[in-house]
């Protein structure tokens, strides 16, 4: 278990990395040392005071700087609010689940949270294996500590982004919390010895702290995603674009929303299908089928709504014969990819899961 510590400063609840001597505070970036108590010397005997002036212990050593030690960087919170993201693409590389297209993902999604949604560079924590820094490689512990980071002293008005490609999966639910009877995972690099992240474990990280004023989305390219955020209620809609709100509250009782705040996720599948890692959709090398198809959506006009965007998103997935629109994420791609082209229909649908029901048509949709 990690240890939690206040800021010094703003008296910011603070997740301790383990080992870690201080910590930056991501809302004022006042710096805590952690004391290490066995420097402390015990009060004196028989004392009856309450308070004693004892030396300050020794400065801290150097250590391994962590990107949740001092991201977003930046000036203060502005009145209309900060934006931060994580952003996640784990490709499992030279092992029997290696995917293609993740790495590739996770570039692409930065640079338009960059460049069309105006999200600092800074206030932006990538994990891939591509990375040389071991903070910044998605395990699962970083994985944790990234999720901690995003949510860690948010306010009204902050913009929240999470997004993962990468392999997700199920299984068996217990506490009768899930309407199909199991729960949905993500997979962080080390799974397979560390253990996959479940829904519950994600909701009650980055959902139910968050307060009034405070938006999160998340994209979700993985299998059996639909509900991985196990948020209230599911956006049914057919190819019509007619929809319904599927309730999907626990029979338990257990409270799955936020505290007062907005959480909104785009998922690659509904929870009993799979996700596709192809070359098919961009025609220049392996991307997640959703991930391409929520920016191409972007690129095209579509982002007005969320009842578009999900409409358009399941189109380019249902005809991955389109040819590419030059905007500036697009050209990217061409940029960034290469490949062979591969040309098959999917069998998945991306599915809209939300902490409150709302007019998909009305709604506008921004990040």
């Amino acid at each position: 278990m990690h240890m939690l510590v206040d800021c010094s400063n703003c008296r910011t609840p603070l997740q301790l990395p383990p080992g870690a001597k201080s910590i930056c505070c991501a809302i004022c970036h006042a710096i805590t040392l952690i004391a290490d108590p066995r420097s402390v010397p015990p009060p004196p005997p028989y004392s009856s005071s309450a308070h004693h002036n004892y030396p300050s212990p020794p400065p801290p050593s150097v250590v391994a700087p962590s990107p949740y030690n001092h991201e977003p960087s930046g000036p203060p919170p502005s009145p209309h609010g900060n934006k931060r993201a994580v952003i996640c693409g784990v490709s499992y590389k030279n092992t029997r689940n290696e995917l293609m297209g993740c790495v590739n993902d996770a570039k692409c999604m930065k640079y338009l949270l960059v460049n069309r949604f105006k999200f600092p560079e800074s206030s932006i924590v990538m994990l891939t294996e591509e990375e040389t820094d071991p903070y910044r490689r998605p395990t699962k512990h970083n994985m944790r500590m990234a999720l901690y980071w995003l949510v860690q002293g948010c306010k009204p008005g902050d913009s929240l982004v999470f997004h993962f490609s990468g392999h997700g999966s199920q299984q068996r639910n217990y506490s009768g919390d899930e309407v199909d009877g199991y729960d949905e995972t993500l997979c962080p690099t080390d799974f397979e010895t560390q253990g996959m992240i479940v829904d519950d474990e994600i909701n009650a990280t980055i959902v139910r702290p968050l307060p009034r004023g405070v938006k999160l989305h998340a994209i979700i390219d993985a299998c059996h995603s639909g509900t991985v955020l196990d948020l209230p209620f599911l956006c049914r809609m057919d190819r019509n674009g007619r929809y319904f709100w599927e309730d999907h509250r626990p029979r338990s009782g257990v409270w799955k929303g936020t505290n007062g705040g907005e959480a909104i996720s785009f998922s690659g599948c509904d929870d009993n299908e799979t996700s596709a890692d192809t070359s098919a959709l961009s025609k220049v090398t392996s991307t997640g089928a959703m991930t391409y198809s929520f920016i191409q959506a972007i690129e095209r006009g579509h982002g007005t709504t969320y009842g578009n965007m999900l409409n358009a998103m399941r189109s380019t997935i249902r005809n991955t014969d389109n040819g590419l629109d030059g905007g500036i994420v697009t050209s990217l791609l061409t940029m960034l990819l290469t490949g062979g082209s591969l040309s098959s229909g999917f069998r998945q649908e991306p599915q809209l899961t939300a902490n409150e029901t709302f007019d998909v048509y009305s709604k506008p949709f921004s990040l």
